[in-house]
């Protein structure tokens, strides 16, 4: 490259505000992401959720609203496991109402935020509370000054572009009446729950009807860790990748990621440290 063309190529960087290194093309410019598949049982899991946003003494948001009750306040039972976890400065943040969702004052919180995670329950009432709000802006705020998003089951697929198991009647219609998650990652659907449910056949059915989407299925007890355009498995099971453009041998509609093994988002790749980083394209069996 010329350093004219460099220097052109940098200044149209500073201009648009991104570095040319924060450019991704799925992931978070900036900060990271903490997909769980569900019924956390490994605090490990929620430690590394903490430990992204600073430490246990920095402000965290957990939103339970897909949990559908009346009403959450600050004396809700699910912050025990984020205390178990080490979290000490914790708020809950609740609302059906998008009026509420669009006020400054709701979004205080979130101004403070170092993290937020979106807990348990139906994703569709996350969108119907939060998509397009101010909300989901300064959800995206906290990305962007470098904190963590998180959630667990359907906090998990709001947070990809494609809302997998939207649908106000059950969650059993893979493609339903809500489509739009929060986008957090582009061009992604997130599945849940995917093993212990005998769920691993369904995102098929989404990839006929989008088939350039990349299709994730995480396992309970399980997570990934995003920042950029890479993720790493942690956790206690498995996580699936669905993936029209690209398969490993032997040929199959999905292939299995464990604890350590790391994926590429941008070029749809993934390696296990284990074996020096070798490539799957190179594994004949996957274990």
């Amino acid at each position: 490259m010329s350093i004219r063309l460099s220097a052109i190529l940098l200044a149209a960087a500073v201009l648009s505000g991104s570095p040319l290194q924060q450019r991704t093309v799925v992931g978070p410019a900036k900060g990271s992401l903490v997909i769980v598949g569900g019924n956390i049982q490994d605090l490990s899991i929620l430690k590394r959720f903490i430990d992204l946003a600073g430490g246990p003494d920095v402000p965290l948001v957990v939103i339970p609203t897909a949990g559908g009750a009346p009403d959450y306040d600050q004396y809700w039972s699910g912050l025990k496991i984020f205390r178990d976890a080490g979290a000490k400065n914790l708020t809950v943040l609740h609302t059906y109402d998008r009026k509420v969702a669009e006020t400054e004052k709701f979004v205080e919180p979130l101004r403070r935020a170092r993290g937020v995670f979106f807990w348990e329950g139906r994703q569709w009432r996350l969108a119907d509370s939060y998509l397009n709000t101010l909300t989901h802006r300064e959800i995206q705020a906290v990305l962007d000054r470098g904190g963590v998003v998180g959630g667990s089951s359907a906090g998990a697929s709001i947070q990809g572009s494609f809302l997998m198991r939207g649908d106000t009647k059950t969650s059993d219609i893979i493609i339903g009446d809500h489509k739009e998650g929060l986008g957090f990652m582009r061009n992604v659907g997130i599945d849940q729950h995917v093993l212990i449910r005998n769920r691993e056949w369904d995102m098929l059915e989404v990839l006929k009807v989008y088939p350039n989407l990349l299709g994730l299925a995480l396992d309970e007890n399980t997570a990934i860790v995003v920042q950029q355009d890479q993720f790493e498995v942690i956790g206690q099971s498995y996580v699936i990748i669905y993936d029209n453009q690209r398969h490993i041998p032997p040929a199959g509609p999905f292939y299995f990621l464990r604890a350590g093994d790391r994926y590429n988002l941008a070029t749809r790749e993934a390696t296990r440290p284990a074996q020096t980083m070798q490539p799957f394209s190179r594994v004949q069996k996957i274990p």
